[in-house]
């Protein structure tokens, strides 16, 4: 009796001497995005929205510091499998959260959940993850791909236009926006144009647009693809009503400038979006990077939030996935865009609308929310889902 009273007693000396490493150990957090070359705007964006939350968050979650590494993918998926497993296997990061493009993301997918790490998508949500591919260590702040061309689908429906052009990169987005877009809409494609990743002279496909003088042209042009396109476009003297997704934001109006006014979008979320917490991040965020907010910023600052919250659920003890999954699941944090939760895939409910690039009277560019398209919206692909 008196060996397992001593016994029970070292044990609980044990413990407790434990708890307070645990409370010093770091939370190690890898960010992966572009940050170099024509869509560099886009992964800087991530990680200042990410770093503003991170800061907002005291440098803490439950009670542990937290450190971020960040690692640029080059939009080379080939680069970003090797850096991603940089990040699991010499810096043993807790959480992934990354990338920007669709197809980074289906490049180092495997690598991070196969490790069991936790992967967090601040912006890249492509149909192939949503509905029988799901990962219970996969989660998704932005969106599923084709929901917000969804929007631009029914705009175009809803307006009356009769013919529209399409005109997207080649690669897994921009087939994910086109599906998207015809979902509602219901009119004539009068051509469908799949430009190389990256292309940055769209004098061929805007001439082809002259000539056949669509009702409206849709596109999906992230990054430096759109600041080309927006600006020849407008050089070329084009009249034909622009309905874009990711083309004219605010990653890429501050090149484009007077030239994307006026031009529509579709998003979840925009600057103006009026509640507390989201005019508290648009100050904070101007004041830091003297510069206007994007849904990239937004969904990075939100998956902080989201990481928190799970930290938080499980007291700083991440070594039960399970428990971990579960409290990412809940999304138990207020998010920058107001109403927010999971489907059954890990792909947001929510809300999406149509934007319009304005001028503030300050000079800057921002887009602004025009009209409500959806309301608590989940993707299509989640009935699907069954192993998460």
């Amino acid at each position: 009796m008196k060996r397992a009273l001593k016994l029970a007693g070292l044990a609980a000396l044990f413990a407790l001497a434990a708890g307070p490493a645990l409370a010093q150990e770091k939370i190690k957090i890898g960010v992966i995005v572009t940050t170099s070359g024509p869509a560099a705007a886009l992964g800087q964006q991530v990680r200042d929205g990410f770093a503003l939350a991170i800061k907002d968050l005291g440098g803490k979650m439950a009670g542990r510091e937290v450190e971020v590494v960040n690692v640029d993918d080059e939009l080379k998926p080939d680069g970003a499998v090797t850096k991603v497993r940089g990040l699991l296997e010499r810096d043993k990061v807790d959480f992934v959260v990354g990338p920007i493009f669709s197809n980074i993301l289906q490049a180092i997918h495997r690598p991070v959940t196969e490790n069991k790490t936790f992967l967090i998508s601040p912006n890249a949500g492509p149909s192939s993850y949503a509905g029988k591919e799901c990962n219970p260590f996969f989660y998704v702040t932005s969106y599923q791909n084709d929901q917000v061309h969804e929007i631009l689908g029914k705009v175009a429906q809803d307006r009356g236009y009769k013919r529209v052009y399409l005109l997207v990169p080649n690669y897994q987005a921009g087939r994910d926006s086109v599906a998207g877009f015809k979902l509602d809409y219901k009119g004539e494609i009068v051509d469908e144009s799949y430009t190389p990743l990256n292309t940055l002279d769209f004098q061929p496909e805007l001439t082809r647009i002259s000539s056949l003088k669509p009702d409206a042209l849709f596109t999906f042009m992230p990054g430096g693809m759109g600041v080309n396109l927006v600006k020849q476009y407008k050089q070329a003297g084009a009249t034909v009503p622009v309905l874009s997704a990711f083309t004219v934001d605010e990653s890429t109006l501050p090149a484009q400038q007077d030239a994307a006014v006026g031009m529509f979008g579709g998003a979840n979320w925009a600057p103006n979006l009026d509640n507390p917490q989201n005019k508290k991040f648009v100050a904070a965020y101007e004041a830091a990077y003297q510069s206007v907010p994007g849904t990239y910023a937004m969904q990075a600052y939100d998956a902080a939030l989201l990481i928190d919250s799970a930290v938080k659920a499980v007291n700083g003890n991440l070594s039960n996935k399970e428990a971990v999954a579960a409290a990412l699941k809940k999304a138990d944090f207020v998010s920058l865009r107001g109403s927010f939760k999971f489907n059954a895939n890990g792909y947001p409910i929510q809300d999406f609308y149509l934007t319009q690039v304005a001028k503030r009277p300050d000079g800057k560019f921002q887009t602004e929310i025009v009209q409500k398209v959806f309301e608590n919206y989940g993707d299509r692909y989640a009935k699907d889902c069954s192993g998460k």
